[in-house]
Order: structure tokens, then C-alpha cells, then sequence
């Protein structure tokens, strides 16, 4: 084979590489969106919030369901099929993954954001 000729197949090899992750690594992005984007999608999306302690939270049947305000204030009743996380009540914010189905946020996951213990409580003035 010819020096040329090896570097059109590699390149080749190189192109058909790239052209197979793209579409795997674009499906497989998860945006983070409000309620009211998430109603609008079909896809597995993530969204940021806080727990609203006011309102109803149970586990029953083997499923967590909570109510979640977004960043825009807007409510939602979330149910995840599992266990409420341990550290949930301490929790800054909360982050679900999944999708709007009927109303109701159906989470694949639940990730919390705790307070820091390495945040300074009180700076001491002089």
C-alpha cells in the first residue's frame, strides 16, 4: 500500500469513528429545563429546584412523592420510584432527571445539594 493511500484509509476509519459517537453522545444529553419547558418535551430532562416542606410528601407502594418548586417558582407534584434519598430533609436544592407524564414529574433520579460543612456559619469581627 502506498503512504497515501494509508492515510485516506485512516482518515476514513477516523470519519466513520466521529460520525458513530455524535449521535450516541447527542441522544444521550440531558438538558436542564423549568416545569414548563419539561411539559413541552418528550426526552429525559433534568430540573433544578427546592423541596417544598409546606406541602404533602409520603412514600408509599414503593414510590417518593414530594412537591418541587423550580427556579421560576413554578410547583410540580414529582413521584420517584424509590426510596426518599437520606439526606432529602437537609437538603439546599434539589435536582431531578426525568420526564412530565400526566401532570405529574415521573423521576429516574433524585440528586440533592446539601449545605457545605466547610462554609464559614459566622465571621467573627473585630
Amino acid at each position: 500500500m502506498k503512504k497515501n493511500t494509508k492515510t485516506i484509509f485512516g482518515v476514513i476509519i477516523i470519519v466513520a469513528v466521529i460520525a458513530a459517537i455524535i449521535p450516541t453522545f447527542l441522544k444521550n444529553k440531558i438538558e436542564y429545563v423549568n416545569f414548563t419547558e419539561a411539559k413541552t418535551r418528550t426526552k429525559i430532562v433534568e430540573v433544578q429546584g427546592v423541596w417544598m416542606k409546606d406541602r404533602e410528601s409520603k412514600f408509599e407502594n414503593n414510590k417518593f412523592m414530594f412537591y418541587m418548586k423550580d427556579k421560576d417558582s413554578t410547583e410540580m407534584k414529582v413521584v420517584f420510584d424509590g426510596a426518599k434519598p437520606n439526606n432529602f430533609e437537609v437538603a439546599e436544592g434539589v435536582v431531578i432527571k426525568g420526564r412530565v407524564k400526566d401532570g405529574v414529574f415521573e423521576a429516574s433520579e433524585i440528586l440533592t445539594k446539601c449545605p457545605s460543612k466547610y462554609e464559614a456559619k459566622d465571621k467573627v469581627t473585630n
